[in-house]
């Protein structure tokens, strides 16, 4: 299939709002692709490359060369090239890679190479989100959706599911498993202003975790073999020592746990968020970083033991299991109790000790990997979002000259784009201006009233706020009360900021 065939649907999507538009769009396109290509069109299509990441930036792509004429490119041959591109390291790999990034945009016509550049930064959001995809693939495969649904919880990678779907129906949708050694989707949790509320929600007896500030990890075992996941499923054993020998020393050696690392202080309290992460993040010298900021690791669940899939258990089961083979040292802190004022102390206590709140999970919920479970559900002290920057203005007085309020929108699942909720310039240092000043004129995208930067919707923020209000200001609305800028979240894409719909239900 030619990559203009693709380029030409994607823009198609983007026009069109209608969910079910979109789904006939996608459908069609994935009913004439190649099977030898089905993977790479899905891929393109979702916003995502196969390769994940190739080393190809903005300024890789500032002079891209004339742009062909007729349109001959394929999506092996550009998948070819993207491979080559990845593989370029060591002495003269720049050069390498420059040349190959002129080879694949030389060979690409306007609209493709517009399409390509999107693409390789992440920008390419048509709508196409994995609901969306899930019923295209659906679709053309005539396989039904639920089972599109149940392969993508299993393997946690919709291009490689959809291009089983297209290739094999049914029966190969059937044949995923839970393979160690190959990263699941993260099941994730829903939001609830206070334990009370979400103690309702879950309707009797509960089991309360704390929720810690640090960084999702998924770790596999097959026999002395150790590989750590984060929660986009990027491997990072090498830079987790800490993790990879507690996993090691664990009395199973075929496994798949759910947990969190995190920085903590000799007091055991936490350090700010920043430190886990940068340590994390270090690929370079980790054994002089284990020492000046050890981590330590905390798992919550299991998805795996002793060769047994144990993803369709209820979480109270799954949990006895994790039990069994953890040691309670490395256990997230749990309490189980149907009273909401024993489950108010227990979060009180979390907070005293600096952590962010806690989970509270009904103990008949299956693991929903990738997904916003029901049964999950988070509370924090104070209502936070992880929102979308679409716009910022510029400063005055004191921040004249620098990029200071910022409009912050919430992901409609509907339609791939957002809802803007509201601006603010409260909780920004110096430094964060600074930081967002450079961030978003890299991110500036059309016209500018020359006070309002509108920006690529890339960069999340995370935000706090102390409620949702009625507004008829903004599209969606609703508006955030007193909202004030906690962090950027660079471990987090748009596709998993918060959306509207969580937004909604905080509504007072």
């Amino acid at each position: 299939m030619l990559l203009i065939d693709v380029a030409r649907v994607s823009e198609e999507v983007a026009r069109t709002s209608a969910r079910l538009g979109k789904i006939r769009l996608l459908a069609e396109l994935l009913g004439r692709v190649e099977r030898a290509e089905a993977e790479i069109a899905i891929s393109y299509l979702s916003g995502e490359l196969p390769q994940r990441q190739v080393g190809v930036g903005y300024r890789s792509l500032r002079d891209l060369p004339e742009p062909r004429q007729v349109a001959t490119m394929t999506l092996g041959r550009v998948d070819d090239l993207l491979e080559r591109i990845k593989a370029q390291t060591g002495p003269g790999s720049q050069a390498a890679r420059r040349a190959l990034v002129t080879e694949l945009f030389g060979g690409a016509t306007r609209q493709e190479q517009s399409f390509l550049v999107r693409l390789l930064t992440g920008e390419l959001r048509q709508g196409a989100l994995d609901g969306v995809m899930i019923e295209a693939i659906a679709r053309a495969s005539g396989a039904p959706s639920a089972e599109v649904r149940r392969a993508l919880t299993l393997r946690g990678w919709l291009p490689a599911v959809g291009s089983a779907a297209l290739t094999g129906g049914v029966e190969a949708l059937r044949a995923f498993q839970v393979e160690v050694g190959r990263p699941v989707a993260p099941m994730l949790a829903q939001s609830a202003p206070t334990v009370t509320a979400a103690l309702e929600k879950i309707g009797g007896e509960a089991a309360l975790e704390w929720k810690l500030d640090g960084i999702r990890v998924q770790a596999h075992r097959s026999g002395e073999v150790v590989a750590v996941f984060t929660r986009t499923l990027d491997d990072i054993t090498a830079q987790v020592p800490e993790l990879v020998e507690a996993v090691r020393e664990l009395p199973y050696d075929d496994l798949i746990l759910d947990g969190e690392v995190i920085a903590l202080r000799p007091d055991g309290r936490p350090e700010p968020f920043q430190v886990t992460a940068a340590r994390v993040a270090s690929r370079t010298d980790v054994a002089r970083l284990r020492e000046a900021t050890p981590l330590s690791v905390f798992f919550f669940d299991a998805l795996r033991l002793r060769g047994k899939d144990l993803l369709d258990l209820p979480d109270a089961e799954r949990h006895a299991a994790l039990s069994d083979a953890v040691p309670e040292s490395l256990l997230t802190p749990r309490l189980v109790t149907a009273d909401p004022a024993e489950g108010e102390a227990f979060f009180a206590e979390v907070v005293r000790r600096g952590h962010e709140g806690v989970v509270v999970k009904s103990p008949q919920t299956p693991y929903a990997a990738g997904r916003r479970g029901a049964g999950w559900i988070k509370v924090k002290p104070r209502h936070t979002l992880d929102l979308v920057v679409l716009a910022v203005e510029w400063g005055s007085g004191r921040r004249q000259g620098k990029l200071s309020n910022i409009h912050l929108g919430a992901r409609d699942p509907e339609t791939g784009g957002f809802v803007m909720l509201g601006k603010t310039f409260k909780g920004l240092t110096d430094e964060l201006l600074a930081w967002q000043t450079e961030r978003f004129l890299q991110l500036a995208d059309g016209p500018t009233d020359g006070w309002t930067v509108h920006v690529r919707p890339v960069q999340v923020v995370e935000i706090a706020f102390d409620g949702v209000q009625r507004s008829t200001r903004y599209p969606g609305g609703m508006a955030l009360r007193f909202a004030r800028v906690l962090r950027y979240r660079d471990d987090k894409t748009a596709a998993e900021a918060d959306t509207v719909d969580t937004v909604r239900s905080l509504l007072l």
